[in-house]
Order: C-alpha cells, then sequence, then structure tokens
C-alpha cells in the first residue's frame, strides 16, 4: 500500500510503499479516506513530542476517518504501531473506533477532532466545566483555540475571554461566542493590570494553549486578583509559547488554583476516544467550523509545512481509490 512513511530520526515523511497490515484479535482494518496534521502528528513524526516512537520507519498520523470492511464509515485513533493514518489502509483496536454521525463529512470530521477534542477534554475530564462558569481560553485565535471558545459555550459557559496576539482574528471570535478579547502585547504591565481585571470578577477555568511569559502573567494575576479561596482550575494543553515557565511558589500558596495538564498520559485512553465522540457527535447541532485544506496524501512531501495554526492540512485518500 501506499503511505506516508519516516525512516528515521528528524526525517520528513515520505510517500512511499509500505507493508499492508494485518489484523488481529480484537482489531480492524480501516480504508482510510481522510486524516490531518495537527501539532501532536507533526511532533510525533520528528520524534520529539513525549509520547514519540524510537522505532522505525512507521506511517505518520494518529488519527483519520475511514471505511471498516462492511462499509460502516467511522473515525479511528492511535493504530497499532508501526501504521499510522496516513496511508490507503490502517489497523486499529476496535474499541478505539466508532461510527460517525450523518452529516458530517469526512474531511471536516478529520480536521475536528484533535482541535476540538483537546478543549473538550479539557473541559469534561480535567477541570469538570459546570453550566454558568466563566473560561478563559489562552491562544484563541488558532484553530483549536476558536474552537475552543465555541465549544466552552456549547457546554454552557455563560462567559468566555479569549487572548490572543492578533487583534483582527481576536475581533472574529465574538461570532463563536466570545465575550471578551484581549490582545496579547508587548506591555507586559498593561497586560498583567489587564488580567487582574478580569480575574476581580471570578474566573472558574483557563484552558491554555500557549504557556510561556502569558501563562506566568495570568498565574501572576490570577493569584493577586481572584476572590479569597476562589477555585480556579488551569488547565496546560499547548507550548506554542515555550515549554517551560517561572513561577513563584507564593502564586500556589496564596491561592486556590489547581494546575493541570490534559492530554495522552493525564487523560485515559477511554476519556480521550469518549472526548473525540462527543465533539464529532456535537458538531453538526453545536456548528463547530474549522478552516482546512484537502490535499492528496501523494502530495505530502510537498504539504506537510504548509499548513498553520489557523487552517488544518487534511490528507485524502481519494486518488489512491481512483488508481
Amino acid at each position: 500500500m501506499k503511505a506516508a512513511i519516516v525512516q528515521g530520526v528528524g526525517q520528513m515523511p515520505v510517500f512511499e510503499d509500505f507493508r499492508d497490515p494485518v489484523a488481529g484479535v480484537g482489531e480492524r482494518l480501516v480504508r482510510v479516506m481522510a486524516a490531518a496534521i495537527s501539532p501532536v502528528v507533526k511532533s510525533r513524526a520528528s520524534g520529539r513530542h513525549y509520547s514519540s516512537s524510537e522505532a522505525f520507519p512507521f506511517v505518520v498520523g494518529i488519527d483519520g476517518v475511514g471505511r471498516l470492511e462492511d462499509g460502516t464509515r467511522v473515525y479511528f485513533i492511535l493504530p497499532r504501531a508501526p501504521f499510522g493514518s496516513m496511508a490507503e489502509m490502517s489497523v486499529v483496536p476496535a474499541v478505539q473506533c466508532f461510527a460517525l454521525p450523518d452529516g458530517l463529512d469526512d474531511v471536516r470530521a478529520a480536521a475536528l477532532a484533535n482541535p476540538g477534542m483537546s478543549s473538550w477534554a479539557a473541559y469534561t475530564e480535567r477541570a469538570r466545566l459546570q453550566p454558568g462558569e466563566t473560561v478563559l481560553v489562552n491562544g484563541a485565535t488558532g484553530t483549536a483555540g476558536r474552537l475552543a471558545v465555541r465549544i466552552a459555550k456549547y457546554l454552557g459557559a455563560r462567559t468566555v475571554i479569549a487572548t490572543g496576539r492578533d487583534p483582527v482574528a481576536l475581533q472574529s471570535l465574538a461570532a463563536v461566542g466570545a465575550d471578551v478579547t484581549i490582545v496579547l502585547g508587548k506591555d507586559d504591565d498593561a497586560l498583567g493590570k489587564r488580567f487582574r481585571e478580569v480575574f476581580s470578577g471570578g474566573v472558574d477555568v483557563v484552558i491554555d494553549y500557549l504557556w510561556g511569559a502569558s501563562a506566568e502573567s495570568l498565574l501572576t494575576a490570577a493569584a493577586k486578583a481572584l476572590p479569597e479561596a476562589f477555585p480556579l482550575r488551569y488547565v496546560q494543553i499547548g507550548a506554542i509559547s515555550g515549554p517551560e515557565i517561572s513561577l513563584p511558589s507564593a502564586v500556589l500558596r496564596s491561592s486556590a488554583i489547581t494546575l493541570m495538564g490534559s492530554g495522552i498520559g493525564s487523560v485515559s485512553l477511554e476519556g480521550m476516544v469518549g472526548a473525540i465522540e462527543g465533539v464529532l457527535k456535537a458538531a453538526v447541532p453545536g456548528d463547530f467550523q474549522v478552516a482546512c485544506t484537502p490535499v492528496p496524501l501523494s502530495e505530502v512531501e510537498r504539504a506537510w509545512w504548509e499548513d498553520n495554526s489557523a487552517r488544518r492540512t487534511v490528507f485524502t485518500m481519494n486518488d489512491l481509490l481512483a488508481g
């Protein structure tokens, strides 16, 4: 079969032949229709992600949309290594795939699943978001952050505060549910003051896609401005602005902030699959949208680095089926 294959550490995926998968006990063969690039897919492919495999070669991709041998259209996640989702065929444990709802096409489902899961799991599995609470999304202008705003409102958040560096992109978030926007500018004092203003009114949940300097500022402001013993749940999801922060111990001693992460390892596989199923079932009634570009898998070597945080590249296998 044809597939996008990584041959060694630090190498780009190449479009080549790979052996066909064979299903074992409790597994399902999937004829893949669509699979999206996401930050975790890139990170695992490069060997930089904490869950990366050291065994080569392997097929890239952690999830996708396809059809089972009986024709059922499914979403699937974490195929058995070395088989990934960016191939004509993949193999996955039966418990890690589920039927897709009607009205949600292959490309949209593939593009939505990973970024939508990131906030759905953070809200439901980690923060335990309750209807009527206030949410702050740090880094809301990318694909995942924009969905996080929409999903927070869908799950019942009363107020959603969105931060980001792009003022124009921030303004557009009002259409998907942002009540307040904060531009992450270069004036640290002004930003800290603005954060203290919003925290003084009480913020129940922060989900953070950035980490780095903005996280330091958010946590410091929250400790200073939240009402006494106010139980803020701060969920760290991504590290676009940097993998480390400097956090004074007094921030945690002087506040009731609960600091946690959400990702592979902190959320069970069952919880992750459930979060994705929740997102995809809610996608049509909740009008969850994601900007994406379908690209034939045969063009993986050209398109691998062309996607960005505002638009997902979704590899499709229609040309392979036609051949």
